[in-house]
């Protein structure tokens, strides 16, 4: 990762409407909510770009944030839209996303990499012509007992996986301002290293 910060998008994956409020495959989008507020950045709808979009200051940059509105698997859409429209390479986009690969409490900064599985990650790949060289926030929700995947992840979790959840979200918004004043490098080991302090109580 390089030392400055050349982010134009932060793109919050989820799934719109209220039955999928509060689920884990909606934390990207809830991480977004959270950089909006902060930041004081208002999200309208654009048809033009299949999603929600707000553009605004962070830190001191000038950056576009998007909440994709065609459902997980078509997120590549709104990405790929806005990113032609306003000449934004892949390099200069955030993703952020839910991560099953990843305990409940753990959030971690990284660019490029595999698309473990995820659709949304796939649909943005696929709309970048297969380039996989974005940055991505991975917000962890663990695996399933039961390999149920499409239940779990559009499940909501139960209070002490919640808090975790909040913890690092919360973290994670500290991160992206790390992000923006000091670049990917001292970002990522922000982020990397957090640990929940109710980690101990329900690992």
């Amino acid at each position: 990762m390089a030392n400055s910060c050349d982010i134009k998008l932060i793109v919050g994956l989820g799934n719109i409407g209220a039955k999928y409020a509060g689920t884990r495959h909606n934390y990207g989008y809830e991480l977004l909510d959270l950089i909006a507020r902060k930041y004081s950045i208002a999200l309208n709808e654009e048809k033009r770009f299949f999603g929600l979009v707000g553009r605004g200051s962070v830190e001191g940059a000038d950056v576009r944030l998007a909440f994709p509105t065609t459902f997980m698997n078509l997120s590549g859409s709104c990405t790929n839209a806005l990113c032609s429209f306003y000449r934004i390479e892949p390099s200069q986009v955030l993703v952020l996303h839910d991560e099953m690969d990843l305990p409940p409490g753990s959030v971690r900064l990284k660019f490029g990499g595999g698309l473990a599985g995820h659709n949304g990650l796939k649909s943005i790949t696929q709309n970048f012509g297969g380039n996989q060289n974005f940055y991505r926030l991975r917000i962890g929700i663990g695996k399933p007992a039961d390999r149920d995947v499409v239940n779990y992840v559009l499940g909501r979790p139960p209070a002490a996986e919640r808090s975790l959840i909040e913890e690092a979200l919360e973290h994670a918004l500290l991160g992206i301002g790390t992000l923006f004043r000091q670049g990917p490098e001292r970002a990522s080991s922000y982020v990397n290293s957090f640990k929940p302090a109710a980690y101990s109580e329900v690992k």
